[in-house]
């Protein structure tokens, strides 16, 4: 079993910064990726950025340029450095751990609100 715990959400202006941090409990060994997906009112949820434990990185187009994922293996913590925020990235952002087989599961934290003011 993996735990997620999300924070770092809040309240920021178009153009402004946040950075949401992750940290992962129970099975962490047992992790390989781990990400950030978002889901905007109204919509699916969709993928942010991911990264592995190789450290290979994929990020949605509408989020290349502006915001970095990265990983702190010592505290078990995947980050999420979002700049130039803009009004369309308002969302619940939440964290995702997946383990793979022969164990085999996808965990997700409860999620972050991130709202963007313009």
């Amino acid at each position: 079993q993996v735990q997620l715990m999300e924070s770092g959400g809040g309240l920021v202006q178009a153009g402004g910064s946040l950075r949401l941090s992750c940290t992962a409990s129970g099975s962490t060994i047992r992790i390989n990726a781990m990400g950030w997906y978002r889901q905007a009112p109204g919509k699916q949820r969709e993928l942010a950025a991911t990264i592995t434990r190789a450290g290979n990185t994929d990020y949605a187009d509408s989020v290349k340029g502006r915001f970095t994922i990265s990983r702190d293996f010592a505290k078990d913590t995947v980050y999420l450095q979002m700049t130039k925020l803009k009004p369309e990235d308002t969302a619940v952002y939440y964290c995702s751990a997946d383990v793979p087989a022969p164990f085999g599961d996808l965990y997700w934290g409860k999620g972050a609100l991130v709202t963007v003011s313009s």
